[in-house]
């Protein structure tokens, strides 16, 4: 496949420093969300820049901080994610109060909600999920 075939941005080039920093965490051809998130923090760079360098490399990024892709056996997998939420009833709340004109919430705002209620990343997008909140925009470029 092309990087024309690939749909990254008119003009992308591919630096040569980005491309050693995935090729060191990559296995397997992938490269997990948190890796590429580090990368883009190390570096100083976008989240989007690393997954389109990794697209264009033919690495799949894999284990989605939200949980949306890349677990093998994924299909119940998530039973007790919920479990430990302190306050399930203010997680509902605030993913309903972003999506409730679309039904959607972007993958940075499922951060900020992780972050606002002290709970993992992967809570949210499951919580997300149950809710059929579809979550959009990954920072990476995979969705």
């Amino acid at each position: 496949m092309t990087l024309e075939e690939k749909k990254l941005p008119l003009g992308f080039t591919i630096d040569s420093v980005i491309v050693n920093a995935i090729q060191s965490q990559t296995k397997e051809e992938k490269l997990p969300c948190a890796r590429a998130f580090a990368i883009a923090n190390e570096m100083n760079v976008a989240p989007s820049l690393v997954g389109q360098t990794a697209d264009a490399l033919a690495i799949h990024l894999s284990r989605c901080q939200l949980g949306l892709f890349g677990y093998p056996g994924k299909k119940g997998w998530a039973e007790n994610v919920l479990a430990d939420v302190p306050e399930p009833v203010a997680l509902e709340s605030a993913i309903r109060k972003v999506a409730a004109d679309t039904g959607q919430l972007t993958c940075r705002q499922a951060w900020d909600i992780a972050a606002q209620l002290n709970i993992s990343k992967m809570q949210v997008g499951y919580a997300a999920d149950q809710m059929e909140v579809r979550i959009v925009a990954c920072q990476l470029g995979a969705f």
